[in-house]
């Protein structure tokens, strides 16, 4: 399981270095995708391989199709070098505005990668008792 967040900043190449409380559980290899709410997604291939198969039961609907294009065809699979930095692929880090300072964040089964500038604008939990009440619906409850 990703918990915690982590400031990292990305070179000159576009490389960033994975946190080393993550990369164990990331495994060699995994695979990095666009999220949502302007993020990147990072799953490890075990991961990855159940969330394919989640995407493959949807029904043939206009939307199913294209939350498998969003989702798929940027997807590129990663592995870190020695010392724990992968390369981004472009079109990823334009997607989601990743230029200096990034944020990764530990989410369960995933890890999100943010731009410092996106991070600060999505993490704002004002309104996170009215959320956790609703989640009692889900039979989740504080």
């Amino acid at each position: 399981m990703f918990m915690g967040e982590f400031n990292h900043s990305i070179d000159a190449k576009g490389r960033i270095i994975i946190p080393s409380k993550f990369r164990e559980d990331l495994g060699e290899q995994f695979v990095i995708t666009l999220g949502l709410d302007g993020c990147l997604f990072v799953y490890p291939n075990d991961e990855w391989q159940i969330f394919v198969e989640k995407l493959k039961k949807l029904p043939g609907t206009k939307e199913a199709r294209q939350l498998h294009r969003y989702f798929l065809a940027r997807a590129a699979a990663c592995e870190a070098d020695k010392q724990g930095r992968i390369l981004i692929p472009a079109n990823l880090r334009e997607s989601a505005g990743l230029e200096k300072d990034i944020v990764f964040v530990g989410v369960l089964n995933k890890i999100e990668i943010w731009s410092k500038e996106r991070w600060d604008e999505n993490n704002n939990y004002d309104d996170v008792d009215t959320i956790a009440e609703n989640m009692a619906e889900y039979g989740i409850s504080f």
